[in-house]
């Protein structure tokens, strides 16, 4: 039975209800302020972002943020140089890797009528899904002899903020694709004791939301699904395919879906009524009601995070910060932490990304 990570003492958890009726309003477009890009490199939410016209006239192109990218630079803006601004490569993970192929499987699965939503047929969403993964070649090469490569460190403590957050613990022996396979299959069928999907329709899924600050912060990111009941209320769901985290990092964990109800509120003047992180590694459920007050604070949380960006950008000083996480970064050979060197600051791919257009300004 699937419970709920709320405690009475803490104001603003609420117990998930069934809530009949939630998700009824996907025949409404275009309440959201954005879309779906057409092409995929423009797909990421850390992609900087053009003004809209003809190529020349789109350039300079704009910075803007994501939850992922805020929570890089809050844990080591050194990473958020390397990940944002260099754009380094880093090598796909196992568990990385099945979180997309279960993220692809609950999205395609309402595609489907609502009675032909069962487990059963969500089984055999797995197959073509990973067909559609496989294509990418840093996705194959986990699998090339056979079994999973199997050369991530060791796997966190208990007190990491987000099982997610980190590439799959080795084992004394790499699991095989069938075996991997069938891992993915049994997230996929925890998903139905969190939820029953023939009674949800998603407003939206996958979906790009953005919105530009008073102060000209562009706000972006994708929100795994939006439902809409018919009397407006908002209800935004992120999959996860590790274990709800303690209580003590329920705030990190929260972090990213604050930041969607803050972007949802700011472009629909709504705030959303639940906020619902499910776990499908243990088949636990997280919720929170956010209030107006706590996103206006949040946008100031936000709004200092990016002038502290702003001030690393125009000085090119992004400062390492050693935590357990650093286990799992690919970065370690350039980081002065580890003895290692960053390569000089790309002053050109940051000009190329907008950035000599935005002056560093002191925010209240």
């Amino acid at each position: 039975m699937t419970t709920t990570a709320q405690d009475s003492a803490r104001p603003g958890m609420a117990q998930d209800s069934a809530r009949p009726g939630m998700a009824q309003d996907s025949a409404r477009p275009g309440l959201m302020e954005t879309g779906q890009p057409a092409d995929a490199a423009a797909s990421s939410p850390d992609a900087p972002v053009g003004d809209a016209g003809t190529a020349e006239e789109r350039a300079p192109r704009r910075p803007s943020l994501s939850p992922s990218r805020a929570a890089d630079f809050k844990t080591c803006p050194l990473l958020y140089r390397f990940r944002t601004i260099d754009r380094l490569p880093e090598r796909k993970s196992l568990a990385a890797a099945r979180g997309t192929l279960v993220h692809s499987v609950l999205e395609r699965l309402y595609d489907l009528p609502a009675r032909q939503r069962t487990p059963e047929a969500a089984r055999e969403l797995v197959a073509p899904a990973w067909e559609e993964l496989r294509a990418d070649p840093e996705v194959a090469e986990l699998f090339a002899g056979g079994a999973a490569a199997d050369d991530a460190p060791a796997a966190p403590s208990a007190d990491a903020p987000s099982p997610e957050a980190s590439p799959e613990a080795p084992s004394l022996e790499a699991p095989s694709l069938e075996a991997w396979l069938a891992s993915a299959g049994k997230l996929v069928e925890t998903y139905f004791t969190l939820e029953d999907p023939s009674r949800i329709e998603p407003h939206g899924r996958e979906e790009l939301v953005e919105v530009t600050l008073p102060d000209g912060l562009l706000l972006r990111g994708y929100v795994d699904r939006l439902d809409v009941a018919p009397n407006g209320a908002i209800r935004v769901v992120d999959y996860k395919t590790g274990s709800v985290p303690r209580e003590a990092f329920e705030g990190k964990a929260l972090f990213q879906m604050k930041f969607y109800a803050l972007v949802l509120w700011r472009t629909r003047g709504v705030v959303a009524s639940q906020l619902k992180l499910l776990y499908l590694g243990n088949g636990d459920a997280l919720t929170y009601a956010p209030d107006e007050a706590e996103l206006v604070r949040f946008e100031r949380t936000l709004q200092a995070i990016w002038a502290a960006i702003e001030r690393a950008v125009a000085t090119g000083d992004f400062r390492p910060n050693r935590t357990r996480l650093c286990d799992w970064c690919d970065h370690q050979a350039l980081c002065p932490s580890f003895g290692g060197t960053p390569p000089p600051f790309p002053a050109e791919a940051a000009a190329a990304a907008g950035w000599q257009t935005l002056p560093v300004v002191e925010r209240d």
